[in-house]
């Protein structure tokens, strides 16, 4: 049994209900990112940053600077995921639907999602993404993410999760989570998201709405991390769509 299935997902679940979630909307709806202060405990970051070591429990493992994605590298949950995992992908997708629906209306997009996760996932594998895309990232001194996009297949959920593990000033020094958002005929915005250990935070992986002179208009929105100045920076990654 693995380390995290050892943990009480009804915990996790409680916490997630708990979150201020006209709070996070409105955070998301003005800047495309929302935090969720220490959301897992920090026995949760160290049960999942020690599954990085245990390659049985996943798919894949990507070294960065072999796709020249950055330096670092970062493996790719099977199924059946961790308990954790597996509530915290279900419980805040529930959460975050009707924020996507919203989102999609407000910018023409004719796609809506259904309230239940596993709903959703049926409609990724009946395309052909079947494969799990919750993941673990590590970083290691001068290793960075370069900015980027989660996009795996035709659906794509609009919004997505990253936890931090490890504690900065503690465990590293720098790897800081960077958002830029690229605006229509003006120069992109960076947003610099201060997580500590166990903080989420929800961002948008492709486009967003925002308000206008002439109504709603998208913005594209990539993220990544900063050099990791010393120490070891660990991450879990929970995105909603599943991969071809």
């Amino acid at each position: 049994m693995s380390a995290l299935a050892l943990q009480r997902p009804v915990n996790l679940a409680a916490r997630i209900a708990d979150v201020d979630w006209p709070g996070v909307e409105t955070e998301l709806d003005a800047r495309g990112c929302a935090l969720l202060p220490g959301l897992l405990t920090p026995q949760d970051c160290a049960a999942a940053a020690a599954l990085y070591d245990h390659p049985a429990g996943f798919r894949s493992r990507v070294v960065m600077s072999r796709h020249g994605f950055g330096r670092g590298e970062y493996q790719y949950f099977a199924y059946p995921l961790p308990d954790l995992v597996q509530t915290l992908r279900e419980a805040t997708y529930s959460r975050l639907a009707p924020i996507a629906n919203r989102w999609n209306q407000r910018m023409g997009i004719d796609i809506d999602y259904p309230a239940d996760h596993a709903a959703f996932l049926a409609r990724c594998h009946d395309a052909g993404q079947v494969r799990p895309t919750p993941l673990l990232l590590r970083y290691g001194p001068q290793d960075y993410n370069c900015l980027h996009q989660d996009l795996y297949g035709e659906h794509v959920f609009p919004l997505q999760v990253a936890v931090l593990l490890s504690e900065p000033g503690r465990d590293f020094t720098g790897g800081e989570f960077v958002l830029t958002e690229q605006r229509p005929r003006m120069q992109s915005r960076v947003e610099v998201a201060p997580l500590r250990q166990g903080d989420a935070l929800i961002f948008a992986v492709n486009t967003r709405p925002v308000t206008g002179s002439r109504g709603s208009y998208r913005v594209a929105l990539r993220h990544g991390v900063s050099r990791v100045r010393s120490g070891a920076r660990h991450t879990l990654g929970v995105i909603f769509h599943d991969a071809l």
